[in-house]
C-alpha cells in the first residue's frame, strides 16, 4: 500500500434500488476520466449498496454532476479517500465457509462470525444460497498467515457439534471447488436409512448374533473382513426372496433423490461404493439412475443364501481403490471427486477424494473428514458446491 491520496476514492452508493443507477453514475465517472479499480454491488430486499473504488485525475475533484445525479436518482453518496491498492501485492488465500441448517438466524450467524473473528479470519463477503428460507449461506474469508486452515476446520467442526443446529464447511476458494465432476457415496446409513445386513439378520432370526459381531468389530477385536464373513455365515439358508423384497423397498435418506437428480442434470457422474450387498446397490442404481455400483456379492444356491460372498470383499482399502479406478476410467481428477460416507470403513475413500464428507457420522470420522453434515439431508451437499437455491430450482 502507498500513502493516502485524494486521487483514490471509495464511492459508496445506498438507497432504494431501481434500473439505471449504476449506468448513470459510472457514465459520469467515465466522462470525468476516472479509472475503475474495484466494484461490488448488492441488493437486499430492494435496498442497493454499490461500492466503486476509483482513481481520479489529479486535476479533477469529485464531479459535481455525480452529486446532482444522485439527488435525481434518490440515492445517497459517500466519498472516502483510501490508500491506493498495490496491484502487485500477493493475493491472500481465500476460503469459503458454508453454513447450512434448517433455519439460520442472527444467533447462528453471530456464533459463526464471532468464532471466525476470534481465530483472526476476516469476513469479506456473505452470500445467501438458499431460497426462499435462510437455510444456507457462504462467507468468503481470508486467513492470516499464522492461521492453519486445518486448525480452523477442526474448530469450526467443534462449533457445529456444540450447536447442533447447523453444519459448517471450510473449503479453499479454487477452481476445483465448483469444478467437481463425480460424487461417490456409501450405501447403508448414508444413501439409505438402514443397514441391510441388520434387516436380513432380523428376518432370519439371527439379529442379536449379528449385532454382537458388529460390536466386536467396532471395538477393534476383529477386522472388517472377518466380521463380514462371520455375519454373512449366519445368513445361510435365508430365502433370497427376502433379500430382493428388501432391496425393492429401501428407505432413502432425506435429500437423496434431490441430490442425485440435480447431479445428473448438471452432468455429474455418480456411484455407490458400499460394503453392503449388490442386490441392494443394483436396485438403488436402477431406481435413482446412478451410473456405477460396487458392493459385496452374496452367493446364492437353490434360491437361498449360502452364507458366503463371491469375489473380493469391499472393505475400506477396496473402497479407496475403486474410487481411484473409477475416477481414472471417467477421466476425472481426484480433486474433482466428492466422497460421502458414515462409517470407519469410509475413511480411506474420503481421504482420497478432493472433498470427503462425513454424513451423520460418529465423531471420529467427522474429525478426519474435510467436512461433515449432521443437521441436514444429503441434498445439503449441493450447497457445498456453491449452488444457490435459485440454481437448484432451475436444475430440478
Amino acid at each position: 500500500m502507498t500513502s493516502s491520496s485524494p486521487g483514490c476514492v471509495l464511492v459508496t452508493v445506498t438507497g432504494k434500488d431501481h434500473p439505471g443507477i449504476t449506468a448513470r453514475l459510472t457514465g459520469l465517472l467515465a466522462d470525468a476520466g476516472a479509472e475503475l479499480l474495484d466494484v461490488e454491488q448488492v441488493v437486499v430486499q430492494g435496498r442497493l449498496t454499490l461500492c466503486l473504488l476509483v482513481r481520479l485525475p489529479e486535476s479533477v475533484g469529485i464531479p459535481r454532476a455525480l452529486l446532482f445525479a444522485a439527488r435525481e436518482l434518490g440515492v445517497a453518496l459517500d466519498f472516502q479517500a483510501v490508500e491506493t491498492p498495490d496491484l502487485g501485492a500477493p493475493v491472500p488465500a481465500r476460503y469459503v465457509v458454508t453454513a447450512v441448517g434448517r433455519a439460520l438466524g442472527a444467533g447462528q450467524l453471530h456464533s459463526l462470525t464471532s468464532h471466525l473473528a476470534q481465530a483472526g479470519a476476516n469476513v469479506e463477503r456473505i452470500v445467501r444460497l438458499s431460497e426462499p428460507h435462510l437455510g444456507s449461506m457462504e462467507l468468503h474469508v481470508t486467513l492470516p498467515p499464522t492461521l492453519e486452515p486445518q486448525v480452523l476446520k477442526r474448530s469450526l467442526l467443534a462449533l457445529s457439534m456444540r450447536d447442533a443446529t447447523f453444519d459448517v464447511a471450510l473449503q479453499k476458494e479454487s477452481l476445483f471447488r465448483r469444478g467437481k465432476r463425480m460424487v461417490v457415496m456409501d450405501m447403508d446409513s448414508t444413501l439409505i436409512r438402514i443397514e441391510v445386513i441388520d434387516e436380513l439378520a432380523r428376518a432370519h432370526g439371527v439379529g442379536e448374533q449379528v449385532s454382537r459381531i458388529t460390536e466386536r468389530a467396532m471395538q477393534g477385536e476383529m477386522d472388517y473382513d472377518e466380521s463380514l464373513r462371520q455375519r454373512v455365515a449366519l445368513l445361510a439358508g435365508l430365502d433370497v426372496g427376502v433379500l430382493r423384497q428388501l432391496a425393492a423397498n429401501l428407505p432413502l435418506t432425506e435429500g437423496a433423490e434431490t441430490l442425485v437428480r440435480v447431479l445428473k442434470r448438471l452432468g455429474y457422474r455418480t456411484a455407490v461404493i458400499s460394503g453392503g450387498f449388490s442386490v441392494a446397490a443394483e436396485a438403488l442404481k436402477s431406481r435413482l439412475g446412478i451410473d456405477h455400483a460396487f458392493s459385496n456379492v452374496l452367493e446364492e444356491e437353490g434360491g437361498r443364501l449360502t452364507g458366503r460372498t463371491v469375489g473380493a470383499i469391499v472393505n475400506a482399502r477396496r473402497k479407496a481403490e475403486l474410487l481411484e479406478q473409477l475416477a481414472a476410467q471417467e477421466g476425472i481428477l481426484l480433486e474433482q471427486v466428492i466422497a460421502v460416507g458414515d462409517g470407519a470403513n469410509d475413511l480411506l475413500m474420503l481421504e482420497r477424494a478432493g472433498l470427503g464428507i462425513a454424513f451423520r457420522a460418529k465423531p471420529r470420522l467427522r474429525e478426519a473428514a474435510d467436512t461433515s453434515i449432521s443437521a441436514g439431508g444429503l441434498d445439503t451437499i449441493l450447497y457445498l458446491l456453491g449452488l444457490t437455491g435459485r440454481e437448484l430450482q432451475e436444475a430440478g
